[in-house]
């Protein structure tokens, strides 16, 4: 068997590669391990419950152009995403619960009511201080970007444009707290940007780039801006990126588990599958995993020893711990919040275990999620769960029950301040922990990415050694949210790309 490009994993970056590649006219497969695509943001059902098993926060997706790589995804392979929107989500932090909401002006009503008058003018000034930067932050879309000297011609394009803005470059290749340290002095704004960059990077300001902080105050407020959900959550956003590859021409192989990255003389030449079946790449090979995950598909021979060591000795953001409930919901309040964050001590730091809580109820925007009078939640701790708590567990022992449950508290105790009864109300209860992720997401140390500090690291790239061996996914570009891994796609599949096919699709979606 043989095809053009071979993509080892359907997360969404796969998928945006995989999706794009088959676009530009490339034969294209998609080897998936498991039976259901998406990787972390995949959606999965139990006893009528749709759940999201990962991403529940998404935006610039029900606009054209949009400064969202994944969005310009979707635009460039021309699928349409239904999107259900809005504008506010709850927030229980140490000085009390209060709703918030996307663009400018509503946060200074908040921070009127909790902070006073000079709080307020804390915040219009780091507005006006992150006005250039935003501009500057998307001055060149991720779309624009390849792995090869075609750059010169794909980024030329915006030259005109990076111009203006390069007084601002410096700035936003550095963290955020310089930003802070020079414009905020009123301690809550500092934890609210802290907690922001936390939920953006996984870090706290001291190691967020400053860039990442620009897109999103560029994403958040804007005019007009609102909130999207994907109508079908996850599954739809997944469904919608499968149905491009497939439309184009792609194929998705489902329990199709790749056991090797075959290489010979230096260049990667197709994948060896579980089953014994292989397949040979004429073009490349993308991996879609994480990049230590990728070094366990490659024979210790096939890469050089100085790129095995850096890639090994990446850090790794913590992991995860999950609780997707179905529950009942009559007599709830009709206006709970899709979402809320909460924190229960900021002088713990933000990055603490178990302090920051992220709960999604997204059937309160898409009721099709759950039965009739019923909800789902989502409830998360992101990226502070140390994976050294469960190292060495067996899944299926009494004392891995125990831990499981204890480490669920902190959620249970985060979602009884917006349902009291919640635990009266469960009909179904799914826990899930860092094993959880190692296993079925097939994630090294269940983590969603590199902790690399932007004001001391240069983040692993798209590229390796290896002629015709590509990364995408978020290991390969700053952030670990979707924006981040639809760019690491689309960056891939645009170096593979000839670069005439590469500036027709920029014009395709307006840029």
């Amino acid at each position: 068997m043989k095809s053009d490009v071979i993509i080892v994993g359907s997360g969404i970056g796969g998928l945006c590669c995989g999706s794009l590649l088959a676009k530009y006219g490339f034969e294209v497969i998609v080897c998936e391990s498991h039976t259901i695509a998406g990787g972390a943001a995949h959606g999965f059902a139990q006893q009528g419950f749709q759940f999201d098993s990962g991403p529940s926060l998404y935006s610039g997706l029900s606009i054209s152009p949009s400064a969202n790589p994944l969005k310009q995804v979707l635009d460039a392979i021309e699928v349409e995403l239904p999107c259900l929107q809005y504008e506010t989500w709850g927030c229980c932090l140490p000085e009390g619960s209060f709703e918030t909401s996307v663009g400018g002006d509503q946060f200074c009503q908040v921070l009127s009511g909790l902070r006073g008058d000079r709080a307020v003018q804390e915040w219009r000034t780091l507005q006006q201080v992150m006005a250039p930067l935003k501009d500057a932050a998307i001055a060149l879309p991720p779309a624009a970007l390849r792995w090869d000297w075609g750059a010169i011609r794909t980024v030329g394009r915006f030259a005109p444009n990076l111009l203006r803005h390069g007084g601002q470059m410096r700035r936003l290749s550095g963290a955020f707290q310089p930003i802070i340290a020079d414009n905020i002095t009123d301690p809550f704004i500092q934890n609210w940007l802290n907690l922001l960059c936390f939920l953006l990077s996984g870090l706290p300001a001291t190691d967020t780039s400053a860039a990442e902080v620009a897109f999103m105050f560029a994403d958040w407020y804007r005019p007009h801006v609102k909130l999207d959900y994907p109508v079908g959550g996850s599954a739809g956003l997944v469904a919608a990126l499968v149905q491009g590859l497939q439309q184009q021409g792609g194929q998705l192989w489902l329990n199709a588990h790749v056991e090797q990255i075959l290489v010979e003389g230096q260049r990667a030449i197709g994948v060896q599958l579980r089953d014994g079946r292989t397949i040979t790449a004429r073009k490349a090979v993308v991996s879609n995993a994480s990049i230590w995950d990728t070094l366990r598909l490659l024979s210790p021979a096939a890469v050089p020893a100085a790129f095995r060591y850096q890639r090994q000795n990446t850090p790794p953001c913590d992991s995860f711990m999950h609780l997707h409930l179905g529950i009942e919901a009559t007599g709830l309040p009709p206006n709970l919040a899709c979402h809320y964050i909460v924190v229960n001590d900021w002088a713990s730091g933000i990055t603490a275990p178990q302090n920051v809580v992220l709960i999604s109820i997204p059937s309160v925007l898409d009721p099709s999620l759950a039965p009739p009078g019923r909800h789902v939640i989502h409830v998360y701790t992101p990226g502070n769960e140390p994976y050294a708590l469960w190292e060495g567990f067996d899944r299926r022992s009494a004392a891995y029950l125990q831990q499981k449950q204890l480490r669920s508290q902190v959620m249970w105790q985060a979602l009884e301040r917006i349902i009291p009864d919640i635990r009266q109300r469960c009909q179904l209860t799914l826990i899930g922990t860092p094993l959880t992720h190692e296993r079925f997401l097939r994630r090294h140390r269940g983590s969603y990415g590199p902790a690399l500090s932007a004001a001391t690291s240069l983040f692993p790239t798209g590229k390796t050694p290896l002629a015709g061996l590509f990364c995408c996914g978020d290991s390969t570009f700053p952030g670990i949210g979707l924006p981040a891994v639809a760019a690491s796609g689309m960056i891939v599949a645009n170096t593979i790309a000839p670069i005439d096919r590469h500036l027709a699709m920029l014009r395709q979606i307006g840029l």
